[in-house]
């Protein structure tokens, strides 16, 4: 039996992903800290999908540690596709920033998704059928003003990304890894970025997705050959793209 594993599932992008890829008759075990969110999100597919599996794992990814726990727990499971969703911004000057919700936000935009995509491509680059999909932002190719920390974790998430999917290729693997990246978005990313109570999209931002539109979009990159999956930051179209970055491959 194989599974698909989301973290950051609780609400947002995550949370419709799972109900996507559920609808596919896809297993899965979704992860987040809220476990309220996921027990709710369990029962919801269970009542529309009941020949589906879902497992259930609640850990705070932003804490160092915990991914590699996350992992071993998972070994038991043969994993088909692994979603690294968990993530979080930050608005602010470089020098005003809150320095301990900064070190959490680098423990989980980039330390938790690196150690789980060499986890899993240690475990499973050889398997056939197998992808990693990878949530960065529009913010991981363009640089936003008062969010600079945020953005430059991104840019790693993509660039690593972008860097494994030539590397996976390079080396004749089966896995393929992908990058999601992501414009204005109808979650709970505002709130959080500003430390706010409540955040309405409508009105405010002139133009967002919902996360069941970007769900979709998801499922478009996972059908695809394609390494990136972006929304145009001034159309909002979203493209299935190449690799973006300049690279260059290693002399052997």
């Amino acid at each position: 039996m194989k599974y698909t594993v989301i973290t950051g599932a609780s609400s947002g992008i995550g949370y419709e992903t799972a109900l996507a890829f559920a609808a596919r008759g896809k297993n899965l075990i979704i992860v987040a800290r809220r476990l309220d969110n996921l027990e709710e999100l369990k029962s919801r597919i269970q009542q529309m999908h009941a020949d589906v599996q879902v497992v259930i794992r609640t850990t705070d990814l932003s804490i160092s540690g915990n991914a590699l726990k996350l992992y071993e727990d998972l070994k038991a499971y043969q994993i088909e596709t692994w979603i690294n969703n968990a993530g979080f911004g930050n608005f602010a000057s470089v020098g005003e920033q809150n320095l301990d919700k900064i070190q959490a936000l680098l423990h989980l935009n980039i330390e938790t998704l690196t150690l789980l995509s060499s986890l899993y491509v240690h475990d499973y680059a050889s398997a056939e059928g197998t992808q990693l999909i990878n949530i960065s932002s529009g913010g991981g190719y363009t640089i936003v003003g008062n969010a600079i920390t945020y953005c430059a974790s991104k840019f790693y998430v993509s660039a690593f990304t972008e860097g494994l999917a030539h590397e996976l290729k390079a080396n004749g693997a089966k896995m393929k890894a992908k990058v999601l990246a992501p414009a204005a978005t109808e979650t709970e990313f505002a709130k959080r970025s500003m430390d706010l109570e409540q955040f309405e999209y409508t009105g405010i931002v002139p133009k967002f997705h919902t996360a069941e539109q970007m769900a979709g979009f998801l499922l478009e990159l996972y059908d695809s050959d394609k390494v990136v999956g972006i929304v145009d930051g001034y159309t909002y179209n979203f493209e299935l793209k190449d690799p973006i970055f300049p690279y260059v491959a290693m002399i052997r």
